[in-house]
């Protein structure tokens, strides 16, 4: 007759059955501290096999070699190593019996060592050999935009593969109950059905933001704001990648068409090729943010734009400072974007990232005026010695604070300080004549003419030799705007200028107004 044995009830509550031997102790001992584990009894036998005298290691290498493990799952044509199971619970059953004092002959079965634990890892062993076969289902979403017929194409979805995982390991579990740990586990799989078909996309897809900007008469500057919208128009962002506006749009060189337009190189008005592409970058983060994409980097202009909002600008230059974003959503996204009617558009088409009724807007106010620039003087022989005349009035310079505004069913829940950003003034322009003795006389109606300003945005690559773009605010985590009463300094490349007839202080905003596709 025969005695059942627990030698793993205080570690892994692995039954051993069958323990033989007449008399043999019941009493489990912990070992004593930093006592090396020892066989106490005179002799103790594991399915036949003399354990006496032996070790812990020793007792595991033993009874190791009566469980050769060499199971398998299988898949079509491929087979995979399923892991040894058993090898953890052999080494505590090993360490149970070294600390315990049996004696007499023992019966062990790999039934014996399954456990609630044991359970667990064989699912976790089939999940993983699952990962290696299963193909996930491909949802039908936006694949490629014709440029013919202006608009985006839907994919086709197709099913995937998904392997039962819980019927692996209740197999993988019964093979070693009956003690097949050389059995082959077959997999069994069933098509996965992608969660949207092409005529569901279609219809959960709309424009989610959309947002217009004004542009000036220059018809060169209106030329760039054109070919960037044209570059930009059809892209497609995957849900976790990130945008670059530089990357998409590529440099901008008069071989592309590209026209030479007022823009600021370190402050000063110069002609670049490129200049008022900043329109479109600016349009594009105004847009972006609505539609509740992540902000990776954005820099604002040294001057205050006259486009879009102080505040809301995204000064673009090649090969920096660049516009990036990330779209987080589970689905692509498109980008349309145009130029008509000296109006720049920009729009998202996706599934909505916000909560249905969430909206996010940016709000800001001027909350400095600061002093402009030293003036700037040039001597002018043709007036009066000792006289000055103002040529280029003085412009002062301001700070913004920019909100972000969360809305839910139209009304605000929400109004947090996104950044704060700093635009430089323009410096008076003074012709004077500082000599004490007779000028020539002037010529009649001619005066020195006041240096103007006559293009709209910043220019999209510009030159890089010395320029200093001293107003950027980099992007935070949540929006891509830096955090409030942080400057950056950084050197950048040639930035674009403020449309014809600019004032300083104010902005032309287009209303934002979202629309169906």
């Amino acid at each position: 007759a025969g005695t059942g044995l627990l030698l793993l009830a205080a570690v892994s509550a692995v039954t051993v059955s069958h323990f033989k031997g007449k008399g043999a102790s019941q009493t489990q001992e912990s070992p004593a501290p930093d006592t090396e584990p020892a066989l106490t009894a005179a002799s103790v036998t594991v399915n036949g096999i003399s354990l006496e005298g032996l070790n812990q290691d020793e007792v595991y290498e033993k009874i190791k070699e009566l469980f050769p493990w060499s199971m398998k799952a299988a898949y079509g044509d491929e087979q995979l190593p399923v892991t040894d199971l058993l090898q953890p619970r052999l080494k505590k059953w090993a360490q149970q019996l070294c600390t315990s004092s049996q004696s007499g002959e023992i019966t062990l079965t790999a039934a014996d060592l399954v456990d609630d634990q044991l359970e667990k890892d064989a699912l976790a062993q089939a999940r993983t050999l699952a990962g290696q076969w299963e193909i996930a289902p491909k949802n039908s979403g936006l694949d490629y935009f014709d440029k013919e017929k202006g608009s985006f194409v839907f994919s086709d979805g197709c099913s995937g593969i998904e392997i039962d995982e819980e019927q692996m390991a209740q197999d993988i579990l019964s093979a070693i109950r009956e003690n097949r740990l050389d059995a082959v586990i077959t997999a069994r799989s069933s098509d996965a059905a992608p969660a949207l078909s092409a005529a569901q996309a279609k219809e959960a897809y709309k424009t989610i933001a959309t947002f217009t900007t004004e542009t000036t008469n220059n018809q060169k500057r209106n030329t760039n704001v054109r070919l960037a919208a044209e570059a930009l128009n059809g892209t497609i962002v995957q849900p976790g990648d990130e945008f670059s506006f530089n990357s998409v749009v590529g440099q901008r060189t008069a071989e592309k068409g590209y026209q030479e337009a007022a823009a600021y190189n370190s402050g000063s008005v110069v002609q670049e090729i490129g200049g008022g592409v900043c329109q479109i970058s600016s349009t594009l983060y105004r847009v972006v943010f609505n539609a509740g994409m992540k902000v990776t980097f954005r820099r604002s202009h040294t001057f205050e734009p006259n486009y879009v909002t102080p505040g809301q600008d995204a000064a673009i230059s090649w090969e920096q400072p660049d516009f990036r974003f990330v779209n987080p959503s589970d689905a692509p996204i498109g980008i349309r974007a145009s130029y008509a009617d000296r109006k720049a558009t920009v729009s998202i088409y996706g599934i909505p990232v916000l909560e249905d009724g969430v909206s996010w807007d940016l709000y800001s106010e001027k909350v400095e005026e600061l002093d402009p620039p030293e003036p700037e003087y040039v001597e002018d022989p043709t007036l009066a010695p000792g006289t000055e005349k103002v040529v280029k009035a003085a412009t002062p310079g301001s700070r913004w604070d920019t909100y972000k505004v969360v809305s839910k069913n139209g009304k605000e829940i929400e109004r947090t300080l996104d950044h704060s950003k700093s635009y430089k003034g323009h410096a008076a322009v003074i012709h004077r004549n500082t000599s004490s003795g007779e000028t020539a006389p002037s010529q009649a109606g001619t005066d020195a003419a006041a240096p103007t300003e006559t293009s709209a945005a910043h220019t999209a690559e510009g030159q890089t030799s010395g320029a200093t773009e001293n107003a950027g605010s980099t992007s935070s985590l949540e929006n891509g705007s830096q955090p409030a009463g942080s400057e950056s300094t950084a050197p950048s490349p040639t930035v674009d200028g403020m449309p014809e007839g600019y004032t300083p202080g104010t902005g032309v905003i287009a209303p934002f107004q979202p629309e169906n596709q």
